[in-house]
């Protein structure tokens, strides 16, 4: 199977675990505590209201250079059973949602994920992060994700991976 079918088939695994795991928001995490950075990635942790522990994330924040109104939060965290890690993006209201969030990691095409809600801050996209493409990330130098406006427009926005293997590892 290739990585663009196991790309959404992670994407169909995360709408089940969605309800569970939409309670650790990207703008929660946003504003927690850095515990540590990871060259370009931020570790932060909070304690959401009524969670018993502290949850941690790997963020990175960052506008596509072309417009400064179009940004990205991406969002690297363990499931709730620690069984697994997912990847989320929170891009801006006015995505075009049929189109979904692509994704290029340096110059391989990994594929597109669909958004699977839109919430006051933005829209969400998420898969659960496989093994392969954790090794992509961790190999890679970038990670392109792509948003459209329009059908015709894609808006690519750069993302450092530098310190992302360092910073997944040390996700609690």
């Amino acid at each position: 199977m290739n990585c663009l079918n196991r790309f959404v088939r992670g994407l169909m695994a995360v709408i089940v675990t969605a309800t569970v795991s939409m309670g650790l928001s990207g703008a929660a995490l946003a504003q927690g505590e850095v515990k540590a950075v990871y060259n370009d990635w931020q570790l932060r942790c909070d304690t959401p209201p009524g969670a018993q522990s502290e949850q941690c994330a790997l963020i990175q924040n960052v506008t596509a250079e072309d417009r400064e109104n179009v940004g990205l939060t991406v969002i690297v965290l363990n499931t709730a059973d620690k069984q697994g890690s997912i990847l989320r993006v929170l891009a801006p209201l006015g995505v075009l949602l049929p189109s979904g969030l692509g994704l290029r990691i340096d110059d391989e095409d990994i594929g597109n994920a669909a958004f699977v809600r839109c919430l006051p801050n933005g829209c969400v996209s998420e898969v659960i992060l496989r093994d392969d493409l954790v090794a992509k990330l961790q190999a890679g130098s970038m990670a392109t994700f792509i948003i459209f406006q329009t059908p015709e427009e894609g808006i690519g926005i750069p993302i450092s991976l530098s310190g992302f293997s360092e910073g997944y590892k040390a996700l609690p």
